[in-house]
């Protein structure tokens, strides 16, 4: 069975290296951090190759500069139903603003009793920062997990001015 082509690139960022990967169509299949949960790592028969990555690498640069507040890329990722509808929750979350667990279970029309699984969706989520699930927090307003890891956490957030930069 042939395979398609995965393309990928690194991205430098005030968060550590960003690992990109594309569908030989173009669009960004996943944004990886290194010691993610879950996160990708180079394979063997990826090809490296910056040109599908020049959007997305544009746009990154912007949000970290404090130029962009949302995203538009072409994006491609395949997950259950379910997931998909979470990620589509994540989508709306907006710049300098945070939702609970809770709140996006109710935004896709689950049960409060979903709200683990809607927590397993997110921690699935292959777009760190272009998929905003850093703006994810507990409903007493923790910072609860994220693959990223939790500083990484802290400083897109207090990028985002939703937390007080650190004096």
């Amino acid at each position: 069975m042939m395979t398609a082509t995965t393309y990928w690139t690194s991205v430098d960022s005030p968060v550590g290296p960003l690992l990109l990967t594309a569908a030989p169509t173009g669009e960004l299949t996943s944004l990886s951090v290194p010691g993610q949960k879950g996160g990708r790592t180079v394979r063997d028969d990826w090809r490296p190759d910056p040109g599908p990555f020049r959007e997305a690498a544009r746009q990154l640069a912007a949000y970290f500069a404090g130029d962009l507040e949302e995203f538009r890329l072409a994006v491609r990722t395949a997950g259950t139903p379910f997931r998909e509808k979470v990620w589509d929750a994540l989508d709306a979350v907006p710049y300098g603003a945070t939702v609970s667990y809770g709140e996006i279970a109710a935004r896709i029309g689950a049960p409060r009793a979903a709200v683990r699984a809607v927590g397993g969706a997110i921690g699935a989520n292959p777009l760190l920062i272009v998929r905003p699930c850093h703006r994810v927090i507990g409903a007493d307003g923790s910072l609860t997990g994220y693959a990223g890891g939790l500083e990484r956490k802290v400083r897109l957030l207090t990028h985002e001015g939703v937390l007080p930069t650190p004096p």
